[in-house]
């Protein structure tokens, strides 16, 4: 087709074997939108297409992607508010004709249904990172990275320590939407036994809390490992931690310092942590 249907805070590109989404930086587009730019939607991605009244004077065209072709749809597994879903485009209700049009030729040209045995639609680009409550999360495209922060941390992960984590070795990714209770970014480990219930507790967590790890950073990162994971080859170990900062081991064990006098951490611990650190110079 070739031809540009525009909306608020974004525009729609047909192209005979898929649908180019460029979304607007505006101050009032969504800031996930703002994050995701554009993306690229194969038409074997898409199952359905519809147009129904919108609220205001609008009208809604949504594409309805595959169930398992889109990685951030699968990490977000149905949390996403209506406003911040990527595959609606809201147009004023006088061009309700034209998008109907565009719906029909749209329709026209899908083949595909079902679900998907693979992800059709291309992740988000790494490197990717956001800070969370209790910590910093990095992702450079072959393992992520937990930072604890002191100021947040539970006493468990400080004594598991900074944690990384091949994509091989995990099966997948749980996500919790941080603008709801208890939000959280979990990695789902391959041979591990079952997580602590509480994110908080768990080192292959990192906890978002009300206000803290934004939708619009957390969600393209879970996705990106998610799709990483999906097309990774396990791997048998994990590959050495690199050395730390002199400064930042010797904060580390100020800390583990307080939570021993705190009573939160045993002398053995205490000792057995602090060896540790010491061993990363």
């Amino acid at each position: 087709m070739g031809d540009v249907l525009a909306g608020f805070h974004a525009a729609w590109e047909f192209e005979s074997d898929s649908v180019l989404i460029r979304y607007e930086r505006g101050i009032r587009t969504p800031k996930l939108f703002q994050a995701l730019g554009e993306r690229r939607i194969p038409l074997e991605a898409i199952e359905g297409v519809t147009l129904t009244p919108g609220r205001r004077g609008t009208v809604v065209l949504r594409i309805e992607p595959r169930p398992g072709a889109d990685p951030l749809m699968e990490a977000a597994a149905g949390q996403l508010k209506e406003s911040s879903d990527p595959y609606r485009l809201v147009l004023p209700a006088e061009r309700e004709t034209l998008a109907e049009y565009y719906a029909d030729e749209l329709r026209a040209l899908l083949t595909e249904s079902g679900p998907s045995e693979r992800h059709l639609v291309a992740p988000p680009e790494t490197p990717r990172q956001f800070k969370a409550y209790d910590g910093k999360a990095s992702f450079d495209g072959t393992s992520v990275s937990f930072r604890w922060f002191w100021t947040g941390a539970s006493s468990a992960k400080w004594k598991a320590g900074d944690q990384r984590f091949p994509v091989g070795e995990l099966s997948g990714v749980e996500w919790r939407s941080p603008e709801v209770f208890e939000g959280h970014l979990r990695l789902l480990h391959r041979d591990a036994g079952a997580s602590p219930a509480q994110a908080d507790q768990d080192p292959a967590a990192v906890v978002f809390g009300l206000g803290y790890g934004p939708v619009h950073e957390s969600l393209p990162f879970a996705a990106a490992v998610l799709a990483a994971v999906r097309t990774c080859e396990p791997v048998p170990a994990v590959a050495a931690a690199p050395r730390r900062d002199p400064a930042d081991i010797a904060e580390r064990i100020r800390h583990l310092g307080e939570l021993h006098q705190a009573g939160l951490v045993t002398d053995e611990e205490f000792s057995s942590k602090k060896a540790e650190l010491l061993a990363e110079l």
